[in-house]
């Protein structure tokens, strides 16, 4: 195959949720795309239901990140075959367990999708957006990157390096045609489960809630306007000063209290499903 003269947009975590709807705002924007996610998601499908309403070319590669080649094969997919000008960095994963309840696996999902995909997929692809006149990173983080939190422990975490990392790379290629920008979403009704854990924490839990549609759009556009930090909605920029300035001491036990709703709700969520794609 030899390599496409087109420029392309890569998203990962792409079938649903925020990552489907980023690929429906670039395609509108006539973005041509290629689609990153686990087996069996509707890839295809949604691939062709992209091409027939925007006209663009939309390829697709189904991978699981924890495997650990698989950010290689994802790369090695890309380079020889097309011409990368922007990478989205959004699939992710997290839940609400307890910490000494979760299997060392859960664990290591989180960090290996959240942390080792990211950043090993923006090493290995750097290069190729570096050919470009303009070169874009986004990366999706959360509004949880922002403080600490019982119950979830491992994916605050996870997404305040993500959020670290967004913001000293931007730095570092400052002087690149390469532009890195993060993202904070708060809550998002990505899928049904997340969606039950959402209305568990009440009121709280529901503050700067955005559609994933709204939120592509400000995504995007914000990416495109070289905004290196991207909070969508008042809330969430509200919210974000708030924990700024609000010491550990007081936020942790408030919002860790939000969260365990979800653990102690009348209405469990289902164990299986505790681990969610954005």
């Amino acid at each position: 195959m030899n390599k496409s003269d087109k420029n392309y947009a890569l998203i990962t975590g792409a079938s649903r949720g925020i990552g489907k709807a980023m690929a429906y705002e670039l395609a509108s924007r006539k973005i041509n795309l290629l689609l990153v996610s686990l087996k069996g998601e509707g890839l295809a499908e949604l691939g062709e239901k992209i091409r027939d309403k925007y006209g663009v070319d939309v390829q697709y590669f189904e991978t699981d990140f924890y495997q650990y080649e698989s950010v290689y094969d994802v790369a090695n997919w890309v380079i020889p075959n097309y011409s990368l000008s922007i990478l989205i960095n959004n699939a992710g994963i997290g839940g609400t367990r307890a910490f000494e309840s979760v299997s060392p696996e859960y664990i290591d999902t989180i960090i290996q999708v959240n942390i080792r995909a990211t950043s090993m997929l923006t090493r290995l692809l750097l290069p190729e957006l570096k050919k470009h006149e303009k070169g874009y990173i986004l990366n999706v983080a959360s509004m949880a990157a922002f403080s600490p939190f019982a119950f979830k422990t491992v994916y605050p975490a996870s997404k305040a390096f993500v959020s670290s990392f967004s913001q000293g790379l931007q730095e570092e290629l400052k002087d690149t045609n390469v532009f890195v920008s993060v993202i904070h979403p708060g809550p998002v009704k990505t899928n049904a489960d997340v969606t039950a854990r959402i209305e568990k924490q009440g009121i709280f839990g529901r503050m700067g809630q955005v559609s994933p549609q709204k939120l592509a759009n400000i995504a995007i556009q914000q990416l495109f306007n070289r905004n290196s930090l991207i909070l969508p909605g008042i809330l969430n920029k509200i919210n974000w000063v708030l924990m700024a300035l609000s010491p550990n001491a007081l936020k942790l036990p408030i919002l860790s209290r939000v969260v365990r709703k979800e653990i102690y709700s009348s209405r469990p969520v289902n164990p299986a499903l505790c681990v969610i794609e954005q």
